[in-house]
């Protein structure tokens, strides 16, 4: 049986200083579990960061994590080499590797994450 989820159907959802980093993020489930992805994944939602909210510095260990930007500017660390994502951009974290993503503007960061298996 296939899914169909509108927009308005979402789970909303906020985490907190996430690994460590700074201040309330709010999301959106988009796929709500792992049977959803297949057991292929654990994670596709969509992330508001406002300013001065981010998620900490993780490594990830047996998955891989992409993020597509939306809306807004972030600040990225790529295994601790820090970057801008801009609107279109992607980023991919595979296993072993390590990322963090920061708003320090004033407008909000609006992105889809999805964390993958290997």
């Amino acid at each position: 049986m296939s899914i169909i989820r509108r927009k308005e159907e979402r789970e909303a959802f906020t985490m907190e200083r996430k690994f460590g980093g700074p201040g309330t993020i709010k999301g959106l489930r988009v796929i709500n579990s792992d049977p959803e992805l297949m057991d292929k994944g654990r994670i596709f939602s969509e992330f508001v960061l406002e300013k001065d909210c981010g998620f900490g510095y993780h490594v990830h260990d047996t998955d891989f994590e992409v993020y597509l930007m939306l809306e807004g500017e972030a600040e990225y660390s790529d295994n601790g080499s820090l970057t801008t994502l801009l609107p279109g951009d992607v980023a991919i974290v595979y296993p072993g590797e390590g990322h963090s993503i920061t708003n320090l503007k004033d407008e909000p960061v609006r992105f889809v994450a999805a964390v993958l298996y290997q």
